[in-house]
């Protein structure tokens, strides 16, 4: 049967790069789909793979300032995604991390979604998001609230448009379960983990490699290294980028922005590759095991599943896990890994690594789809024959 897909992402702008991205560029090698988005300036881009693509897109498109993102016009992101017309597809693929989940489809459609994370700004973010946004003070505040609220009815209500949902993580399953009381498939996302050449020899100096975003917790590991007084390298731009820079002591580079042989070069000399972020998945830390090279990081969320321990997994550890968000934290995980740093093999992070290869995830992937779908099926033809 030739079936026909449709693919539905977030938003494509040069801006957005992240691993919801990847998981997007991946499913298009393997499926001929239709791309749909929010918003698209993507197709008009030299240097991107979707460069002259035709792309489905929403209003917002038109919309002051869109090309810099949507998240600024976030009450008419769920009306936006209802209005694509999807109708003629038989498997509708979202990738959802904030509203593409919520395409409408009709009865005979599958619609598998691949969850990078539920609306993080209505669920786990939302005190964070309030304390740090002017719209979360005052009399704004009170209609911020209002709305975050109306998100959260619409996220709960349209995660039952979805016949399957498929989580890049086990931390990210059981937030599904939680928000949406829907088990989920896990799938890791692909990593291109070829892209960084093993190297087992490693200079004395710590990294880092980043948005420079406050939850991304750059400036927390540089005010524990200036405590350490250990050579750290800072690799990213960001809206804090200013600040870090003004409160590096002299054993920290700030070397901004670099290009990805520069990045790589970094990541495989580096002693060890520090990660304070809370993610949902989190791909740095495997680039870094990827390369060889240990990771300190942050152990909730995705790198809780990524990185072992070496104090209590010697024969196996890639890492340092430290279990909160502070710079004495981060100071203990550092001393700890001098400590027990004779106990790391770079073979074994390599090889950990490696379980997140691109081929992997499509071999999952569209087995998964495969499996869904006649499943889907199977189910809709007895309902059908029931009834008939």
């Amino acid at each position: 049967m030739n079936l026909k897909y449709a693919l539905v992402h977030e938003w494509l702008t040069p801006k957005a790069t992240g691993g919801s991205e990847l998981v997007v560029q991946e499913i298009l090698k393997h499926i001929d789909a239709d791309l749909y988005a929010l918003i698209d300036f993507e197709s008009v881009n030299p240097k991107s793979y979707l460069y002259q693509r035709k792309i489905g897109t929403t209003f917002l498109q038109n919309f002051p300032f869109a090309r810099n993102g949507v998240q600024k016009y976030l009450p008419f992101l769920p009306i936006a995604i209802e209005q694509l017309d999807l109708y003629e597809y038989d498997i509708i693929l979202s990738s959802y991390h904030a509203v593409a989940k919520g395409v409408l489809t009709a009865p005979h459609q599958l619609h598998i979604c691949y969850c990078h994370a539920p609306m993080r700004y209505v669920w786990d973010m939302t005190f964070e998001y309030l304390c740090n946004s002017r719209a979360g003070q005052g009399i704004p505040g009170i209609f911020t609230r209002y709305l975050l609220h109306q998100l959260r009815q619409w996220d709960v209500t349209s995660s039952n448009r979805v016949d399957y949902f498929i989580a890049n993580s086990h931390h990210t399953a059981r937030r599904i379960w939680r928000c949406y009381r829907r088990s989920a498939e896990v799938i890791y996302p692909p990593v291109n983990v070829d892209r960084f050449s093993f190297e087992p020899q490693k200079q004395d100096f710590y990294l880092t490699v980043s948005r420079l975003v406050g939850y991304k917790k750059i400036s927390l590991i540089v005010q524990a290294f200036n405590q350490l007084n250990l050579p750290l390298v800072v690799i990213g731009s960001g809206a804090e980028l200013k600040q870090i820079q003004k409160i590096a002591k002299s054993n920290i580079q700030i070397l901004g922005w670099q290009p990805d042989h520069v990045v790589e070069q970094y990541m495989k000399q580096a002693k060890a590759f520090i990660y304070a972020a809370y993610e949902d998945f989190g791909i740095a830390p495997v680039e870094a095991q990827a390369c060889g090279t240990p990771v300190i990081a942050y152990g909730a969320g995705g790198t809780s599943e990524t990185v072992r321990d070496l104090r209590t997994n010697q024969s196996q550890g890639t890492g340092i896990l430290f279990s909160t968000q502070t710079e004495a934290a981060i100071v203990d995980a550092v001393h700890a890994f001098e400590q027990h740093r004779s106990l790391f093999q770079p073979e074994i992070a390599r090889s950990s690594a490696l379980k997140f290869h691109p081929d992997l995830f499509k071999q999952r992937y569209l087995n998964f789809i495969d499996r869904a779908y006649q499943e889907f099926q199977t189910r809709f033809d007895s309902k059908f024959d029931s009834t008939g």
